[in-house]
């Protein structure tokens, strides 16, 4: 069995609903030499999130950000934590609600997505860089 893994740090993305996954398939070339396994994407961050979603249509990206902040507004009252501005609690139970990690069959090289499917950053604050991911794949 082979078993790779490796930590990337992804490109600054605004607030929103992100495609990764070419920027995890450039930046983990060792996927190609693995038949069949797993790849486990996780995220070392409390206010952003992983999610596997549509690729197609961004529309479809737009529309989870306006739901979530419908289902999880800012400025609420009862918000005690709020240290780093209005977005910061929020951002914490949008990254609960969302996950930590996500994981992906790889098939002859490659990742086996459905073919619209891909792999969203969640990305739940209006300021952030340098989301850190750790990667592990590993089979035959």
């Amino acid at each position: 069995m082979k078993t790779f893994q490796k930590e990337i740090v992804l490109t600054t993305k605004e607030r929103g609903f992100h495609l990764i996954t070419s920027e995890i398939i450039k930046n983990f070339p060792e996927i190609a030499t693995i038949n069949i396994g797993l790849l486990n994407v996780f995220i070392k961050h409390t206010s952003a999130s992983l999610t596997i979603n549509e690729n197609a249509d961004a529309t479809v990206r737009a529309d989870f950000e306006s739901h979530i902040n419908v289902m999880v507004p800012e400025n609420q009252p009862y918000y005690k934590h709020n240290y780093e501005g209005s977005d910061d609690m929020p951002a914490h139970i949008k990254a609960s609600l969302m996950g930590s990690s996500v994981q992906i069959p790889i098939t002859n090289g490659n990742l086996n997505l459905g073919t619209w499917q891909g792999i969203y950053l969640c990305e739940h604050r209006n300021f952030a860089n340098g989301r850190r991911l750790v990667l592990t794949a590993f089979g035959n």
